[in-house]
């Protein structure tokens, strides 16, 4: 469950097989995450709704779900793999990280509530009261473009 996605990036990485750790390392460092579910706390906290927890337990697989959209071109393509409920995805957005985070995750914020879920579905995502944890994954493209998605559970 994403909603519709902006910005969207080239696609594709010609290291399919690089490495998981060198990927995190790259663009998914603890300070990245943190910074990830932080950024979504403090728009949280604007309504008066809890944090989110750091669902870091789903980091590497979020991180493949990420790889593996870049691959295909196709945000969420690998949704539900983690076993998340909700996603929302940062498709091929230039780096760096704590740039593409603070502009994209504002612009899904902005989405503001209301109906129907394809045009706030973002912000949902965001505010929900539903879920208590979300995971950052992130994956870079041999082009430069960052894939970021988040995971809600």
């Amino acid at each position: 469950m994403s909603g519709e996605d902006s910005d969207p990036g080239s696609a594709g990485d010609a290291d399919v097989d690089a490495d998981a750790d060198a990927d995190a390392d790259a663009d998914g460092d603890t300070g990245s995450r943190n910074l990830c579910v932080d950024i979504i706390n403090e728009y949280r906290a604007t309504e008066g709704k809890p944090p989110y927890a750091r669902w870091a337990d789903a980091e590497p697989c979020s991180d493949d779900e990420a790889r593996s959209d870049s691959e295909t071109g196709i945000p969420h393509g690998a949704f539900g793999a983690c076993g998340e409920s909700a996603q929302n995805e940062c498709p091929g957005w230039p780096g760096p990280v704590e740039t593409l985070l603070e502009g994209c995750l504002a612009g899904m914020w902005a989405e503001g509530p209301g109906e129907p879920f394809s045009e706030h579905g973002h912000y949902i995502n965001m505010s929900s009261t539903s879920y208590t944890e979300v995971a950052c994954g992130f994956h870079t493209t041999a082009g430069g473009g960052i894939w970021a998605l988040q995971n809600f559970r």
